[in-house]
C-alpha cells in the first residue's frame, strides 16, 4: 500500500481564535498553574483529532486537557494514526505519538500524566477500519503498557494514569466483551443508556450533537432541547457514566460559547474542540 505523508490542516478559525484569545488564555493559564506543578488540568477539556496539532498529545497537555482523541488504522500489522486513509504515514504510529510519550511522562511525573494531580487521562481511540481485528491488535499493544493503563476484570476497575476508551468501528465491542482482563473501555452511544451494560464496561456515552439537537448557539436554546440535554446527562450520571457530544459548533464566537455554557450547565463531562487555546481560555474564565 502506498502512503502519503500529507497532514490534514488545522482550520484557520482555530488559529485565529488562539490569537484573539491570547491575552485571556495567557492570564487564565497563569492563574491555573500550581506551585511547581505545571498547568492545573481541565477535567472537561477533550482534544478532538488531537493528532492534527503540531505536537500531538504534548500541545493538549500543555493546555491542561485531560482527554485526547486518536484515530487509528490497522495497516500491515501496524496501528497508524490518521483521520483519512490518504494521510497514513508509517512513521506516525500509536506507539510513537501516544503510548511511548505517555509512558515516559508518567514515569517522569511519579505515576501521573499531570504531575501532582490524581486525574486519569482519557485516551479516546477511534478505530477506523476492521474493528475486530484492529481491536485485537490494539489490546495486545495496550498490555505491553499495562503499568500506565486502567484495567477491568469483571466489574472491578483499577484506575491508573491513562484510561483507554475505544470508539469508532462498532465491531470492536464483541472481542472486548469476551476479554476477562481488559486494558480498555467501550465508548457507548445514546442507545446504551439504561441498558444492562455497566459503567465498568461503558464509562462514556458519546453522540453526534446534530442527531439530537438543532440549536447551534444562535438565540436562546429551545426549552425542549435543554430539557433533553439535561435528561441525557442525568440518565448517564445516574449509571456512573460520562457524556460527550461531537460535532458541536467549533467556530470561535458567541454561538460556540453559548453552546459550551449550556453543556457545562447540563453537566456534560467532556467539551469537544480542535481549538485548544480557545477552550482552555473559556474553561479557565468559567472557573473550571
Amino acid at each position: 500500500m502506498a502512503y502519503l505523508s500529507r497532514r490534514r490542516a488545522i482550520g484557520g478559525a482555530a488559529a485565529l481564535s488562539a490569537a484573539l484569545a491570547g491575552g485571556l488564555a495567557g492570564t487564565a493559564t497563569a492563574a491555573g498553574r500550581g506551585s511547581g506543578r505545571g498547568t492545573v488540568p481541565l477535567r472537561q477539556a477533550h482534544a478532538h483529532n488531537d493528532y492534527e496539532h503540531d505536537r500531538p498529545l504534548h500541545d493538549a497537555l500543555a493546555h491542561g486537557f485531560t482527554s485526547v482523541e486518536a484515530d487509528i488504522w490497522l495497516v500491515d500489522g501496524q496501528l497508524l494514526v490518521a483521520h483519512d486513509a490518504v494521510d497514513l504515514d508509517p512513521a506516525r504510529t500509536l506507539e510513537s505519538l501516544y503510548l511511548d510519550p505517555l509512558a515516559d511522562r508518567v514515569r517522569a511525573n511519579g505515576g501521573r500524566v499531570h504531575r501532582g494531580h490524581q486525574v486519569s487521562l482519557q485516551l479516546l481511540i477511534d478505530i477506523k477500519n476492521t474493528g475486530e481485528a484492529t481491536y485485537l491488535e490494539l489490546s495486545r499493544r495496550l498490555r505491553e503498557y499495562d503499568r500506565i493503563f486502567s484495567s477491568a476484570r469483571g466489574g472491578r476497575v483499577r484506575t491508573r494514569a491513562v484510561t483507554a476508551v475505544i470508539s469508532g468501528d462498532r465491531a470492536a465491542r464483541a472481542p472486548m466483551e469476551r476479554e476477562g482482563l481488559r486494558y480498555a473501555f467501550y465508548d457507548g452511544r445514546l442507545d446504551d443508556l439504561g441498558t444492562a451494560a455497566p459503567a465498568s464496561f461503558i464509562p462514556l456515552i458519546s453522540s453526534n450533537w446534530n442527531s439530537s439537537f438543532r440549536w447551534l448557539g444562535e438565540g436562546p436554546m429551545p426549552a425542549a432541547e435543554r430539557e433533553l440535554l439535561h435528561r441525557i446527562t442525568g440518565a448517564a450520571h445516574a449509571a456512573g457514566q460520562r457524556v460527550r457530544f461531537w460535532a458541536t459548533p467549533d467556530v470561535p464566537g458567541a454561538a460556540r460559547e453559548a453552546v459550551w455554557r449550556e453543556l457545562l450547565a447540563a453537566g456534560v463531562d467532556h467539551l469537544n474542540t480542535d481549538d485548544l487555546a480557545g477552550l482552555e481560555a473559556f474553561l479557565r474564565a468559567a472557573g473550571r
